[in-house]
Parts: structure tokens; sequence; C-alpha cells
């Protein structure tokens, strides 16, 4: 029995097709160059991306552009398609939320009990998981972040009781409907962390003095993984846009709980351990944090993840290493710093080895650690202890390589020559090595 043919594929109008996501339009949308896209695809491209022209005709956007005109003949013509050729339709598109409605809804849970508030954030996560235009619009609605930012304030103590969650990604309507996600404190979190705050919303949430920074402190307190990550993403972009008059003073609460994050590494997602390095990189530098974040444990902590995994092959393990390699640079700059690196067993090793297997920036950043204690911690047991732990050994390989660039090679020359009276004639420095020792 001969089989029937098999139907021929149905061939789609060419202008029927996104030119950026090449699939058939479901919302398309006009700019001002005349070139038609599906809305997500031209959200993501303009918001996202943070492209500023047309992907076809490259000119440049205009502000008419950042709402772009809905096409609405065209989406007829491909619903129409649709029913003809026995594709399925796509729903006509819902209209996006207003900043009003946003406002009322905020407006009634301030004034409602928990049940409100729990009823106003399920239906806030529904409309940011509509489009990206609407994930503007709360962002951008009176109030609204402020309102998430208070119900994480003054619901998050019934977080601290909850069992720690797991590290799967899940959106702010995941969480709402998640039998361990019923808590006001941590679904408001994840709609905050949903929302993708810019600067200039970071900026301004800052200086309402809603305590932004120390509601972010308490939750990387909280047991929940997924909250403690979503955490840490925000605090990284509220310090991003914090002036460094604020940085300097940053509370003993905020480091020693960023601090636990790093140490926590065993238990938590590597996100949140890069992140929680981010934040040290970046607190450090301003006024006395470099002496807090030392009293707080951070350099045993940053030690042992350059011990295990921070020069590992894979790219996210070396990516850490990098960063602890910078926040050790910045604690060496201090007395302190340098007295807990010199005190850690594994301390002169670790960076030292790290000097080796990192990238470039990361290799600088270790030597210049190394050049810190070389020069104003240099006892003649930490001497002998950097001659017989590798540090010389690997300070030759930088000066004889050069591969990491030319201000590594100078400061690992500076330093041999500096203690050359201890190192180069002594019988701990395997005699290849004392032959190549820098006159």
């Amino acid at each position: 029995m001969e089989r029937s043919p098999a139907p021929a594929p149905v061939e789609v109008p060419k202008f029927f097709v996104c030119p950026i996501s090449l699939e058939v339009m479901r919302d398309p949308v006009t700019l001002s160059s005349g070139i038609t896209y599906d809305r997500d695809s031209i959200e993501r491209w303009v918001f996202t991306d943070g492209h500023g022209d047309c992907p076809v005709t490259k000119l440049p956007l205009g502000a008419a552009d950042l709402e772009p005109t809905p096409n609405h003949t065209l989406r007829r013509l491909i619903q129409a398609w649709c029913a003809a050729h026995a594709v399925e339709r796509f729903p006509t598109p819902r209209p996006p939320v207003d900043a009003d409605r946003v406002a009322a809804l905020v407006d009634a849970a301030r004034k409602g009990g928990r049940p409100d508030v729990l009823t106003a954030l399920r239906e806030l996560a529904d409309i940011i998981g509509e489009s990206d235009r609407n994930r503007r619009c709360v962002e951008g609605a009176p109030g609204a972040v402020e309102f998430l930012v208070s119900v994480v304030k003054d619901h998050g103590a019934s977080s601290l009781a909850k069992p720690s969650g797991g590290s799967r990604e899940e959106s702010a309507h995941d969480v709402l409907e998640s039998p361990k996600g019923t808590s006001p404190a941590e679904a408001a979190l994840s709609i905050l962390h949903s929302l993708k705050l810019s600067e200039e919303t970071m900026k301004r949430v800052l200086e309402s003095g809603d305590d932004l920074v120390d509601t972010l402190a308490s939750v990387l307190r909280w047991p929940s993984h997924r909250a403690r990550t979503h955490g840490m993403h925000l605090l990284k972009a509220a310090l991003a846009a914090m002036q460094p008059s604020r940085l300097s003073s940053a509370s003993t609460e905020l480091i020693e709980a960023v601090v636990r994050v790093v140490g926590d590494r065993a238990s938590l997602p590597p996100k949140a351990v890069k992140l929680a390095l981010h934040v040290l990189c970046r607190l450090c530098p301003w006024g006395r944090n470099r002496i807090r974040v030392v009293e707080a444990g951070a350099m045993a902590a940053l030690v042992e993840l350059l011990l295990n995994e921070g020069c590992g092959g894979s790219t996210g393990g070396k990516r850490a290493g990098e960063l602890a390699a910078v926040a050790i640079d910045h604690l060496c700059g201090c007395a302190e710093g340098r007295q807990e690196l010199v005190a850690h067993p594994a301390g002169l090793a670790a960076v030292a080895r790290a000097a080796t297997r990192l990238s470039p920036t990361g290799t600088e950043s270790a030597v210049r650690a190394l050049h810190a204690v070389a020069r104003h911690s240099a006892t003649p047991a930490v001497l002998q202890e950097m001659l017989a732990v590798g540090v010389v050994a690997r300070l030759l390989y930088l000066v004889q390589a050069g591969a990491a660039g030319e201000r590594p090679r100078e400061r690992a020359r500076e330093m041999l020559k500096m203690h050359a009276r201890v190192w180069r004639g002594s019988p701990c420095l395997a005699s290849h090595l004392a032959s190549s020792y820098p006159c």
C-alpha cells in the first residue's frame, strides 16, 4: 500500500517574520524608520541589550520609538493567514498596563492587611510577566518600588523562619504560587529582582530614605538561597548607584552579611558568591571599610576560595578567583589585611599560585598584594615563609615568562631585588632558579 505524500510545508510570507527573531510576529509594532518588528524582540533590543539604533536601517532611534506604533493591519493579516493555513493563532495582545492602575493597586495594598498585600503582589507579578513594557511601567509608577522595599523590610522577619530554598531561578509568580513562597517579603524581593531596576530608579529609592541597603543586608541573613541570591543582585546594583560618601559609611551588619555569603560558598549558588565578591570589591576602597571587612573574617574566606576553586579550570571558577584576588589586593592596602594574609597558613601560597593561574587582571592584583606584603610586612619569618611555600619561585617565573604583562613583571622583579640578600643565596632555592635570579 502506497503512502500518501506528506503535505507541503507552508511558506510564511516574508513580511510576517520579525527581522530580529526570524519568527512569525505575535504583536507587530512599527518604528519611525518604517521597519516592523515583534514587540518583545524590539523591546529586548532597545531596553535589555541597550541598543540605540534600528536593527535593519541602523538609523538612531528617537524618543517616539520608546513607544512603537502597533501595526494592527499586519496583525490582522497574520491572524487571517494562520486561520487559512490551520496554523495556531496567536492571541490578541492585552493592552499594556498604565501607571495609574499600578499606583491604585499599590495604594490599596498599603491601606489593607496581609491578604491585600499578597493579592497586590500576585497582580504585580502577573503584570510584569506579560511584557517588558509592563515591567518598565511598574518600575516608573509612583511609589511602586518603594512599596516593594517596604514589604521586604516590614515582613522580613517571617522569612527568617522559612526553610532554605533551592537555587533554581524562579519567576515572581512562581514564588507566590509555591508553598515555600507565601511570605510577602520573599515575593516582594522576587518582584524587585524581576524589575531589573535602572540606576536612576536605584538612586531615587536610595535618596527617599527607605533604608534599602540595610533592608538588603537583613535579606542576606534569610535561610532561602534564592532570596539571598536576589538580595545580592539588588545590593550590587544599589552600591553601583551610591555615592562614595555613603559607601564609606557602610554598616558593620552589611559587611558581615556579605562576607558570610562568601564563606557559605559550599551551600550557595556560585552566582551569589560572585555577586558578594563584586560587592566587597566595591566597598573596600572607601573609608575604613577595608579594616571592617578584615575584622569580619573576609581574608580567611577569600584564601579558602582561592584554594578550593578560585584557580580551577572552569570559567566561573577563574572569574571568582579573579574577584577574590582583587579583594585581597584591596585588603592588603591596610596593615590589618596584610597581617591576616600572613597569619593564614596557606595565605601567601594561595595568592602566589593565583598570580600564575589567573587572567592578567587577577595576576596583577595577586602580585600587587604580594608586593604590599614584601614592602611593608617583610619580617624575617615572612621572608622565609615566602621562600619555603614557593612565592619566590613563582616570582622568578613571572619575571622570566612575562606573559602576565609588564607591570606584574616589574613588581615581581622589584620584590626579588628588594630581598635578594635573603633569597638569592638560600639553600631552599633550587639551583636552576638561583641561576636565573635577577641581578
